[in-house]
């Protein structure tokens, strides 16, 4: 019987047991014996230890502990890891030579892109890697020579509350990062915005204590919010307000291009340079809410979407007849069956895959489309549940269009509870959680859903409320923003707080934009929030104790135990 992927019994997995078994027990073990064992088998695997990396900052990491070896769960190798751990110290280094009043546009797009490649599932090629991080330094010795970078093991090694309090200031950047990466593509900036990525950079290399610190996670959230009102404000502008639209799930005869990601300005860019060529254009994971924009519906070639979440492009990508281009994450591991087939752009590299730069030519894109051919007959594919076709464009504008309806059909006792159910989709178990939390609502409650966590549910059918469909497909992972404004126009409808409000958020995190959202609601003083499948790895036990405390933040249970304590 052939297994897939590696063995949790394989004899790599059996020394890293035992080495965390040495060093917490170092006095059990007897003559030096056990030792003398765990070093002949480190020996046998290659003569170093298992912490060739330490990772801890997606949801998927090993053991929940942190990934330690040669390779992380997400399939990027230790050495592009520790690279980026560079690259990290060498954000601290620009932010420490860097002062507000001398920040510059060099300066600032290397510390967004910084940031952006070291969010999990975007970056796994060394080179490039290692050429931004040389580009990070030169601009920070032209600004203040001599200043070495910040080792950012110093973070790893803090004591557990230290090291859990940065890792959620460095990990929301990184998320908050992304999304001003998207708004200045379209020539967006916030001046407040870029400050607080320098403040914050900064105090990651410094020595803080946990009254310090805390703020600081507080305030992250709170750019955050600003940041992704930026965003919104970049899209709506650029591309109209989203609409609600049916997408379907059908790819059609000929050739086509699958577009992954976030980036809208990209999108715009191929549907420009792919009009009247005979090639349709198809979305994939959380690129689907580019079908609600009125700018980018106006090009027929827009078809539909293919696919689900990003988890599974590795099987539903096998053998197909088109090329995909990542704009953004989340990017996997690339299998050969479709090696030839995938282009990245912007921070997305990957090793010995064509890149398109800055130019943004898509022309080695468009050859491709046209070689492959696509199905010789109409593809149909479907949803998670088995569904044709999904919902996206209730966005703030299109809820909100019907918020005196809404309130309304609450005050008759139409709609008892609104649940915003999603976030970022992964591959570990539990996460069908979602979809069965989704199944088992009451008909008279409404699901806001957004990010690619709405695979779990989005395609499938569960009625409607006096015309308002039961399940509203907000966006993507920044248009959090979209809910929040919803949640707010809706206590101030009711002459309420948010947190009196008959809502209750279901969500789920994979990486580090997550962290960002989670640290936004958190800024907004929005509680009992149920989060799952796990509880981030960094986050020691006396931040969580105070989370609880504060916040009331909960760990997902069974879905029927969550329904009980939510609706009674």
């Amino acid at each position: 019987m052939k297994v897939c992927g590696p063995s949790f019994f394989s004899l790599r997995t059996i020394v890293w047991m035992f080495e965390k078994y040495y060093l917490n027990n170092k006095e059990k073990c007897s003559s030096g014996i056990d030792f003398l064992y765990f070093d002949m088998l480190i020996k046998k695997h290659g003569g170093k230890k298992m912490e060739e990396m330490f990772c801890f900052q997606c949801q998927q990491t090993a053991h929940n502990t942190g990934c330690e070896g040669h390779t992380g769960v997400c399939g990027k190798k230790s050495d592009t890891a520790n690279l980026q751990d560079e690259l990290t110290g060498e954000l601290i280094r620009l932010a420490r030579a860097v002062t507000e009043n001398e920040r510059s546009r060099s300066s600032d797009e290397l510390m967004l892109k910084g940031l952006f490649t070291t969010i999990t599932n975007v970056n796994f090629n060394s080179d490039t890697v290692k050429k931004l991080s040389d580009e990070i330094r030169e601009e920070a010795e032209n600004r203040k020579p001599g200043k070495d970078a910040y080792n950012v093991q110093k973070i790893w090694e803090a004591s557990e509350d230290i090291r859990s309090l940065k890792s959620l200031i460095l990990f929301g950047l990184r998320g908050t990062a992304a999304y001003a990466y998207h708004a200045w593509a379209l020539g967006y900036v916030d001046a407040e915005i870029m400050n607080f990525f320098y403040k914050g950079m900064r105090i990651l290399g410094e020595e803080k204590g946990m009254e310090e610190l805390l703020p600081v996670v507080i305030e992250t959230g709170k750019i955050n919010l600003r940041c992704m009102e930026l965003l919104d404000k970049a899209n709506t502008e650029s591309y109209g307000d989203p609409i609600p639209t049916e997408v379907p799930l059908t790819i059609e005869k000929g050739p086509f291009i699958v577009v992954s990601g976030h980036d809208l300005h990209d999108m715009k860019l191929l549907l420009e340079q792919t009009k009247d060529k005979g090639i349709n254009i198809y979305t994939h994971s959380e690129m689907l809410p580019a079908h609600g924009y009125p700018k980018l519906k106006e090009y027929p070639h827009l078809k539909g979407n293919f696919g689900t979440a990003w988890q599974s492009q590795q099987f539903e990508f096998h053998n197909i007849p088109a090329p995909i281009l990542f704009t953004t994450n989340c990017l996997m591991p690339v299998r050969q069956s479709y090696a030839d087939r995938v282009f990245t752009t912007s921070v997305v590299s990957y090793p010995e895959m064509v890149h398109i730069g800055a130019d943004k030519d898509f022309t080695p894109v468009i050859a491709k489309a046209l070689e492959c051919g696509g199905y010789p007959e109409d593809h149909p594919m479907t949803g998670i549940n088995g569904g044709t076709t999904v919902m996206t464009g209730f966005a703030h504008n299109a809820v909100l269009e019907n918020a005196g309806k809404i309130v309304d059909l609450v005050k008759q006792g139409k709609i008892r509870h609104f649940f915003l159910i999603g976030g970022c989709d992964g591959a570990a178990p539990g996460r069908s959680y979602y979809t069965e939390f989704a199944k088992k609502t009451p008909m008279d409650t409404i699901i806001l859903t957004l990010a690619c966590g709405k695979y779990r549910l989005n395609d499938l059918r569960l009625g409607e409320i006096e015309g308002i469909p039961r399940i509203l497909d907000m966006g993507q992972c920044n248009d959090a923003y979209s809910a929040i404004k919803v949640a707010i126009a809706l206590a101030e409808a009711f002459g309420c707080e948010v947190n009196e409000l008959p809502l209750s958020m279901i969500l789920s995190w994979y990486e580090q934009k997550a962290v960002a959202i989670l640290l936004t609601l958190l800024a907004l003083g929005i509680k009992n929030i149920y989060l799952g499948p796990t509880l981030p790895a960094f986050v020691s036990p006396n931040v969580l104790n105070y989370l609880v405390q504060e916040y009331q933040i909960t760990p997902i249970s069974t879905v029927d135990e969550d329904l009980k304590k939510i609706l009674g």
